[in-house]
């Protein structure tokens, strides 16, 4: 094995996608309780854009490298994991490249019969969704779920995810292709918020029982507004705004529960608990196929800035992927 492997770097340590090149880096070496990946294919995700951006620093110990999510064949196995495994793993970072280092306990099996680039999809994205819906958003069968960015790759798979729990679901997009695209995916009602009130319709239809919300302040009035008694919303992002300004009685009557979480700053700890959870609830909705990760596009990993402008356009449906 080679003691060096591709990796894409960012010119000027930050800068716009165009910053984003393929370079020569020396191949990481695992640790104790670490396996080393021999990547297939990595997720692009809006945390990298917002890294490249130097807006999101890796936490400590954390590769510089991108790259939050891979899959690929174990090459150096710990934990339950040995050689010529196939895996897909959370990571810290370090994933646009050719070899990757992880935590055995932040890899899962993959599902059913998914192949490698599917499954890149799924790590950051499954893990985001199963923290904040089902953990600090609790959502349960029979309740209600709006989504917003329904066709995002968050939003596509909140949208599978609450259906195979048992949840009905509202999703909203910016525009009608988007609307129809959310009910194609599995939404009960879509709304499309350049045209309609998200609020009224969610009311017409009973409610909200839990908000996931990337908008943020923008939206929170009537987030609020939609919110049934003793609802939850969640924040994973500040697209529209981060600073809210809370009627504090409204927030009482309701009993409204207002909470939010970042995945990759957690404990190694934390997230071998989540991977442990996923594995358990979400693994055998895909297995059933009833999460199937959505590939809008897929692009060489020597293309990351390409692949980093099509996320950014913001026309993109589910998840682009890096094939290495």
């Amino acid at each position: 094995m080679a003691e060096m492997m591709t990796a894409i770097a960012i010119e000027g340590g930050k800068g716009p996608a165009q910053a984003l090149h393929a370079t020569e880096a020396l191949r990481p070496a695992p640790g104790p309780g670490e396996i080393l990946i021999k990547v297939a294919a990595a997720g692009v995700n809006r945390p990298d854009l917002l890294q490249r951006m130097g807006f999101y620093p890796p936490p400590p110990g954390a590769p510089a490298t991108l790259g939050l999510e891979v899959a690929g064949e174990v090459v150096v196995g710990a934990g339950r994991w040995k050689a010529g495994d196939k895996v897909c793993a959370l990571l810290g970072g370090g994933g646009y490249a050719e070899y990757a280092v992880v935590d055995a306990r932040h890899a899962l099996p993959i599902p059913g019969d998914l192949d490698l680039i599917h499954a890149a999809a799924l790590p950051e994205t499954v893990f985001t969704v199963f923290a904040n819906v089902f953990e600090h958003g609790a959502l349960k069968a029979g309740e209600t779920l709006l989504v917003h960015g329904g066709t995002s790759g968050i939003g596509t798979t909140a949208i599978a995810m609450a259906k195979a729990a048992g949840a009905k679901v509202i999703a909203t997009g910016r525009g009608a292709d988007k609307k129809a695209k959310a009910l194609e995916l599995g939404a009960d009602i879509a709304v499309d918020t350049k045209a309609e009130d998200f609020a009224e319709i969610v009311k017409a239809a009973g409610g909200a029982d839990v908000v996931l919300d990337m908008v943020g302040a923008s939206y929170f009035d009537k987030n609020l507004d939609a919110l049934n008694t003793g609802g939850r919303i969640v924040y994973i992002a500040s697209l529209g705004g981060s600073t809210l300004e809370v009627p504090v009685m409204k927030i009482m009557q309701k009993r409204a529960v207002i909470s939010g979480s970042t995945l990759r700053p957690r404990s190694a700890d934390e997230k071998a608990r989540l991977a442990a959870e996923v594995e358990g609830v979400a693994w055998p909705w895909v297995a059933a196929g009833q999460l199937k990760p959505i590939v809008d596009a897929t692009f060489p990993l020597a293309e990351a800035a390409q692949a980093h402008a099509h996320l950014e356009a913001g026309e993109h449906v589910g998840k682009v992927v890096l094939v290495v």
